[in-house]
């Protein structure tokens, strides 16, 4: 009964979105290279099929670098590109300053059409988009993917007192004049901080990886090199500072001191750089086949990686956006050993993840014990899976994305 009450639903969400008018034109400004398998451009591009599935035609206006991915009623705009960049670091790079400025004139030039309904920017093309969506009367969503005072407290001369609090004050600006904010569960307390009256609505992305075959999974190992009966601990990811990596590869010693056949897989390597310099730095592990170090793959390929892993790790030990691959993590069903930090709190309890501190010693602990106590493990498993089932489906995605749009629309 439960079943065909949820297929009705489905049915008629979808008639209401075949009966509304189509042809409504939205301008969606992301400052990052579009499209890479990481993490915001992954989330970029779930809400373009989703607003192509509602009906709406999409301008993308984007960096020069990356991929188009062919989405229906989707077009890409990218600004030009005059030192001939082919990369671009995550985080604040001077390459970055340099492409955002060059949003700028492209962002005047598309909003002076007056053919839009609305702006959909993300993380600081929100600012630009703000300030001239005023000046020509279009509403603006931010999409917050992350706090921006915290994001650049990494950098030495955005460390300095007086400049945080310059930088505070600039996303209050921020959150108080955006028409719409939407951001991740543990954003949305900070939005409320800053700004009590912004309009507010949370992210809950969707995860579509399919399941891969056992088949997959055993030719993965083959090709890697790792017998069948050796237990895979997998991390999926970047392999920036701010997500554990230098603690999770600390606790492989340890690990090993209780389990010598375990097996570590890093996935998410760039093609020179972070990858290699793991290696080198841990040449041992790499000789005895205790750790592999894979070059970032496409979304077509993380099936089997998830398919292959007894075990798998977000090691996060700060920041306060969840990382995307703890939502594929769920939906592959697989036991996940994650740091007890708020980020990861927003989705995860001790009912389907083994939480654990963020020190080499406590991730290496909570690890083996998954490994080792297969019931709890597959009980968390099962408990993951079923939770993104409940919360994370493309229709729960979608029919958020709508009601986004539709309130925006409504309040102008």
């Amino acid at each position: 009964m439960a079943w065909k009450v949820l297929v009705q639903a489905q049915r008629n969400f979808w008639r209401k979105v075949e009966d509304r008018l189509t042809g409504s034109r939205v301008l969606v400004v992301a400052p990052e290279p579009f499209y890479e398998d990481r993490g915001t451009p992954i989330a970029v591009c779930q809400l373009l099929r989703a607003l192509s599935q509602l009906s709406y035609e999409v301008d993308l206006l984007t960096y020069p670098v990356g991929r188009d991915v062919e989405i229906p009623r989707v077009r890409y705009l990218r600004t030009p590109n005059p030192l001939g960049l082919r990369q671009v670091p995550i985080g604040f790079s001077l390459r970055k300053v340099a492409l955002d400025l060059l949003l700028l004139p492209e962002l005047v030039k598309r909003l002076s059409t007056g053919q839009y309904a609305c702006v959909h920017a993300v993380e600081e093309a929100a600012f630009l988009a703000v300030l001239l969506g005023r000046r020509f009367d279009v509403p603006v969503i931010y999409d917050m993917r992350s706090s921006l005072p915290e994001q650049l407290a990494g950098h030495l001369a955005f460390r300095l007192p007086f400049v945080q609090a310059a930088l505070l004050e600039c996303e209050r600006w921020l959150l108080r004049h955006a028409d719409s904010v939407v951001s991740s569960s543990l954003l949305a307390q900070t939005v409320r901080e800053r700004a009590p009256k912004a309009r507010l609505r949370e992210w809950r992305h969707a995860s579509a990886l399919p399941t891969a075959a056992h088949s997959e999974a055993a030719a993965l190992r083959a090709e890697l090199r790792i017998g069948p009966l050796r237990p895979v601990v997998l991390y999926c990811g970047t392999f920036e500072s701010a997500q554990g990596l230098p603690e999770l590869l600390t606790a492989i010693s340890h690990v090993l001191a209780e389990l010598p056949e375990a097996t570590f897989v890093l996935v998410g390597a760039m093609g020179s750089g972070g990858g290699t310099t793991i290696e080198r730095g841990h040449a041992d592990l790499v000789r005895k086949g205790s750790l592999r170090v894979v070059k970032r793959q496409t979304w077509e390929r993380l099936p089997a990686y998830l398919a292959m892993a007894d075990v798998v790790v977000s090691p996060r030990t700060y920041g306060d956006n969840l990382p995307l691959k703890v939502f594929d993590y769920l939906t592959a069903g697989k036991p996940i050993v994650a740091t007890d930090i708020p980020a990861h709190r927003s989705v995860l309890n001790e009912d389907r993840a083994l939480l654990t501190g963020v020190w080499s010693p406590e991730l290496a602990r909570g690890i083996v014990r998954l490994l080792r106590d297969r019931p709890l493990a597959s009980c968390l498993a099962a408990n993951a899976r079923s939770y993104a089932q409940e919360h994370f489906g493309w229709f729960e995605f979608v029919r958020s994305v709508r009601d986004l749009y539709e309130e925006v629309d409504g309040a102008r």
